[in-house]
Order: C-alpha cells, then structure tokens, then sequence
C-alpha cells in the first residue's frame, strides 16, 4: 500500500507562535478544520512539533507507545527533514485528535504495522516546512536571499558564515508564510534516518516516571475487578453481594451486562469481594462446547466448498505425475500482554475521561460517546504507555465496562483485570485448519496447488466491511503465495464458532504461513529436492521473496555442516509491506523436546528509520513466535477455557531463547512494517526443521514432544 497521499486530499499547515516565543508546525488532516483555525489563535496540542525559544525541539506523537519503539521513529522522520540536533529532540505523547489519525486507517488507532507506512511522508513534511520557515525567518533577520542560506544540526547558516540557531528564530518562523509546497530530501542524503539514534522512551521507563494504564491514582478513585462466566455465553443466575461487602475495603457491587463487579479501595479488597460473591451461573447452550468438537466442525467443513481468495490456471486440467495431500491445523492463542488489561474511567455527568493503556484512543471516542451518552468531542482519552499491544488493545472491552462503572458508581474507577481474566477474556487468534492439495510434473515442478482454508471471521468480530464475501484476514498469507506455480486455488470457509476472535499480531499470516511455508516444504521433499533450492527456483517472479531468501540462507551457511544433531528449516513470507526469511537451526532430543539454539532473519522492509529499532522488532516478534509454536495453545473443555496463567499457558523462558541474528536488506522501497512481520516464518522454519531432524512432519501447533520421542 502506497503511503503518499496527494496533497490536496491530506490536508494544510497551520502554524503560530508560541506564547513566550516559539513555533508550532501543526500537520493537519481531513477532517479537522477546526483544529487548525485553533492552532492559529493559541497554542494547541495538535500540533506535531514546537520549537522553543531555548532550542529544544519537542515533537508530539499521536500514535501508541507499546515498546515498538514509535515515540523515536515518528520524531525521527520530522527531525531529519528539520535538520534537527537530535539531542535537543524531545517527545510527548499527544491528546486524542483527528490531527493525529492514522492515514491508513482514517482515525486515530496505533496497529497493523502501519506507524511509518503511514506517516513515512505526512512527518517528514512536517519537519520539511518548519525547515523552510526557518530559513525564511533566518533570511528575513538578515536581509538576504533564502537561496543563500542553508540548515544544520538545529540552525541556520548563511553562506557568509552567519549562524542563527533554531530557538532564536523560533518566534519569527511562527509568524512567515506557510509554503504550499516542500522538497523532501533524497534518501542519499539522510542524516539521521537509516541510524541507530537513541530511543526517546529509554529514560522514563528506566528511572520508573513512564506511567502505564496500571499507574493510575485519581482521587476518590475505587478499583473493579469483574467476575465473568466461567462458561462461555453463560449468563449470572444470581450472588450474594451482601457477603462481597462484609469484605473490608468493597464499597459497592453492580450487576452489569458483562458480570458482577466489585469496587473497592483497593486492587485486593476488590478481589477478595470477588472470591465472596457466591454466584450460581445460568451456564447457557455452549456448557458442552469443547476443543474437540470445534475441531471435529472444522475438519467436515473443510471438506465442503467454500469462496474463492485465488484462481490461477485450471486444476481440474492439471495431471501432475506426483501428488500430495495434506492438512494443517493451528489452535486459539491469546495475547498474553505483560501488563492486563485495565483503564481508569471517570464519568463527570456531561463529559467523560478515562486513563488507558490503548492501541485505538480514537476508536475509544467514538464507542464510548455511545456508551457514556456524550458526544465524542466531551471524551478525553489519556493514552498511557502500553505494556504490551499485539492487537489485542485496539479492544474495547475494557474501556467500555470501566466507563459503565464510573457512569454507575459516581466517582472514578480503574478497572483492572486479573492474569486469568485477560487469559480467558475471549479476544483470541482464530482456530485454523487448512486443508492442502499438490502435484508436480515429470521434472520435479509444482504445477498444482490448492489450499482452502477454515477459519472465523476477525473482521466480522470487529464489526468491519468484508469486501465480497471473502475476509482477508483469513486467507492473507495464502492468497499472495508467491511461487511460480501454473494452477493455484485458494479458498475459505467460513466457521464461526461461541469463542471469540481478534486480531493477534501478524493476524492472519501467523498461522497462514506457516500453513503454506511448510507445504511448500513437503512439496520439496516430494520432488527431492533442496528445500531452499526449490523455494528459490520458483521465486524467480517475486524477486524481494528470492533476495531475502537467499540473504538469510548465507547468513545461516545453509548447506554447510552443522554441529551433530543440529539441523536446519527454512521459511520466507511477506506481511505488512516487508519480506521476511528465517532459518531455524534445531536439535530433538530422545524424549522429544525441542531445542531451538538459533535464528537467523532478514528483512527486507523497504527504507529504514533506525535499524536497532528493525532489529528488536524481528527479534521480539521470533520470541513471541516462538513461545506460540513451543507452547501456545487456548482449549476449551465444558464450555469453559482451560489456560488461566503462565502455569497454565506458558511463555518462553529466557533458557529456551535462541540466539538471533537479523540481516537488514538496503532498500529504497516504499517502507513496510516491522512490528510483525519477523512472526510468520518462525514456526515453519522451525517444524521443518525438525523434519529435518526426525523426518517427522508436524502438522500441528503447538509442537508436541510426544509426538518426537524415540525409543
């Protein structure tokens, strides 16, 4: 997806000085007229950048810190157009406004990728015309021609010598005319984008001022805890609030659509009111419901028709001389953020705050506006530094039953959700099955590939438009296979089931990719060929696939003795703009475990802020891979979620941690993201890996040692 968007359709700059001197670059998009006629009156905060008059440059960030590290990227590309001193650049987190809307996705939500994607060129611009307006200013003190003068490292300096910092003509730049027009700088030229510039956020997380959702304290502020149906759908037949308030510190209990809430002084009290509330629950339809059923569902579905993603060539003409069947399965998952889910709510009559830790603030306007009964313009939405996103947060659960509490109660409430409620609170990656279906002629070629896959539908849960019947986070990742490969067929089938579905982070390409990268894998077997070699001798019409490819399988010495019982897989795939590859070196040991001893990455992710940040990305998104193929898996028995806490649903621990390399690809691409895409080729590099390693094929995740041992 492009991310320039013309000029007339983004938008106009409005800037004003600063009380007490200063500048202000507001980058202003449709729709938010009255911000801008605002920003030329007063200081206002949706702006993107100021510049004082004691040379600090302060960039405001609308989008949603959560450890990806956008509080440094997004200051980075207004810094590099600004020719900004990079130790004088300052961030904050900005309010909700329509100033700040995601451009990919029209509000103001942080997710999918998308922070450079979208705001690639909308920053640098920003950066570019306050540039600009320095310069002028500068020419305008010194009475020479603007031509004459150039920038550098946060002032301006003309040809003669003369040099004016930034914070001297900050109040003077206010006051020039806004360009209508800026020329961005040649990508040769960057100074500060393409480096490794230190994070803006270390600081305040390290010396413990960052104030997350869960560091909330308001006066007069009670703490929720909700209890919810231990089955899924089950409804509260009735509870005893009376023994929930002879619990010291609860102060009030309130029956509202989602549970029982207790509110309390405190996080414990409240908790302990929980434990009190004596419930009988109305258990409901899905009181049997269980993971083999859903399975048995999935299985008979995917032996019926289902719509068509893809439809090259013709398979019922194909007559490969060899075939292969084969279908895969990957379970529920959950998000497992480090910090619960929780917000801070408080109702104030006309108008509603609240204090979250939230991926979509802008989205939380207008579902609270509904909920609170205020229009959306009467709620302010704190977001707070996020522990944790994965999707996951762009939900409105939380927010949504905190404000109903508030509404309720009559005084400020953060609610806070245990390990258990977050685990079992119904926001899961979807169960998938695909079933696969290939050929090869005489000579070794794939000439057949069919794939239909069996999933719900996240955009139906998320109540978002489903282009002609087919939603594309269930098939992405296998409509775009990228082999050359004469008859392909993509289908899916629908199965909805009680269990709830949400975006997980890569979406639909964590499990879909593994799906299509292991089969591509068995196809190799079937032809005897190199696994590699036959991936990069039928990527010969997507060549960024093919480049990453062969650089990550370099980097691994593929083909090169490993050490004994080591072994090599190997997977490639595209996400969010970005190509990605991995190699995964393995041993099993005797009784089945697995042990992943490295990763090597690269990434191909177009043109590149700050190559540290691309790396721990990659490596954050193979660990969370990772845990996910070694152990994640959500079940249900009795209508009920049998994972609770880590005991239960383990992560992976620092012993089990590979060591990672990532090997960034120099391109002038369009910019992809890297927040997922270094997910979905982990698991199959690594079953196929361990295919290697025990000529055993795991259709199934999470990889099961029983399956592996040897007597």
């Amino acid at each position: 997806m492009s991310v320039i968007v013309n000029q007339s359709r983004r938008g106009f700059l409005k800037t004003s000085a600063l009380a007490g001197g200063g500048l202000i670059v507001g980058f202003i998009l449709p729709g938010a007229a009255r911000f801008a006629a605002a920003a030329t009156q007063s200081f206002s905060l949706n702006a993107y950048l100021r510049i004082g008059s004691d040379d600090s440059v302060t960039v405001l960030c609308g989008l949603s810190e959560m450890g990806q590290g956008v509080h440094t990227a997004i200051p980075m590309l207004i810094a590099e157009e600004l020719d900004a001193d990079w130790s004088r650049v300052r961030v904050l987190q900005a309010d909700t406004d329509p100033a700040f809307r995601n451009p990919l996705f029209g509000m103001q939500v942080t997710g999918g990728s998308t922070a450079i994607r979208g705001h690639w060129e909308p920053m640098r611009k920003a950066g570019a015309t306050a540039r600009a307006m320095l310069v002028s200013a500068a020419a305008e003190t010194w009475k020479v021609d603007p031509a004459t003068c150039r920038t550098e490292k946060g002032a301006v300096v003309h040809a003669s010598g003369k040099r004016l910092s930034y914070g001297k003509l900050a109040e003077k730049a206010g006051k020039q005319p806004v360009p209508q027009t800026v020329t961005l700088k040649d990508p040769g030229k960057f100074r500060i984008l393409g480096t490794s510039a230190k994070r803006l956020d270390t600081k305040v997380k390290v010396t413990g001022k960052a104030q997350f959702g869960l560091d909330v304290r308001l006066p007069g502020m009670l703490t929720a805890v909700i209890a919810h149906s231990p089955v899924i759908g089950g409804k509260v037949a009735s509870f005893n609030a009376d023994k929930a308030k002879g619990v010291p510190g609860v102060r009030q209990v309130l029956s509202i659509p989602s549970g029982v809430a207790v509110l309390a002084d405190g996080y414990w009290s409240a908790s302990q009111g929980r434990e009190a509330l004596e419930i009988k629950w109305d258990e409901g339809a899905n009181a049997t419901l269980s993971s083999a059923s859903i399975r048995a569902d999935f299985a008979a579905a995917a032996d019926k028709p289902g719509l068509v993603a893809r439809k090259d060539g013709d398979l019922a003409t194909a007559r490969p001389a060899k075939r292969i069947e084969a279908t895969y399965e990957a379970p529920y998952l959950a998000h497992s953020c480090m910090e619960p889910m929780n917000c801070t709510a408080w109702f104030k009559g006309d108008e509603l705050e609240i204090w979250a830790s939230t991926q979509a603030p802008g989205l939380n306007q207008i579902v609270l506006s509904q909920v609170a009964g205020v229009p959306p313009e009467k709620i302010k939405v704190n977001t707070q530094y996020l522990g944790g996103g994965f999707g996951r947060r762009f939900a409105q659960d939380f927010a949504v039953d905190a404000t109903i509490l508030s509404k309720t109660a009559g005084v400020p409430v953060k609610l806070v959700y245990s390990r258990e409620d977050d685990t079992r609170a119904m926001f899961y990656r979807p169960a998938a099955l695909c079933k696969f279906s290939g050929g090869l002629d005489d000579a070794g070629r794939p000439v057949l590939f069919s794939a239909r896959t069996v999933t719900a539908s996240i955009s139906q849960a998320a109540h978002l438009p489903i282009k002609d019947g087919i939603d594309g986070f269930a098939v992405e990742g296998i409509s775009q296979m990228p082999y050359s490969i004469a008859n392909v067929a993509v289908e899916w089938v629908q199965q909805e089931t009680p269990v709830g579905v949400w975006f997980w982070r890569s979406v639909g390409h964590s499990q879909n990719i593994y799906f299509v990268e292991s089969f591509i894998d068995e196809l190799a077997v079937l032809a005897g060929r190199d696994p590699y070699e036959f991936r990069r001798t039928h990527l010969d019409k997507a060549p960024r696939y093919k480049q990453v490819l062969e650089l990550a399988a370099e980097k691994a010495s593929w083909g090169k003795p490993l050490p004994a019982g080591h072994f090599h897989g190997i997977a490639v795939g595209e996400s969010f703009g970005s190509y990605t590859a991995e190699v995964a070196e393995v041993s099993v040991a005797s009784d089945g475990k697995v042990r992943v001893h490295r990763v090597v990455c690269a990434v191909d992710c177009g043109m590149t802020v700050n190559p540290d940040i691309i790396r721990r990305q990659m490596e954050s998104a193979i660990m969370y891979g990772l845990t996910a193929a070694l152990h994640g898996k959500i079940s249900i028995k009795d209508g009920r979620i049998e994972q609770g806490n880590f005991d239960q649903y383990p992560i992976l621990r620092m012993n089990e941690a590979p060591k990672v390399e990532v090997h960034i690809v120099a391109s002038r691409e369009a910019p992809g993201g890297v927040g997922e895409p270094g997910l979905p080729p982990l698991a199959p590099a690594l079953v196929n890996a361990i295919f290697a390693a025990t000529g055993k094929r795991l259709r199934k995740l999470p990889i099961d040692p029983g399956e592996l041992q040897r007597s």
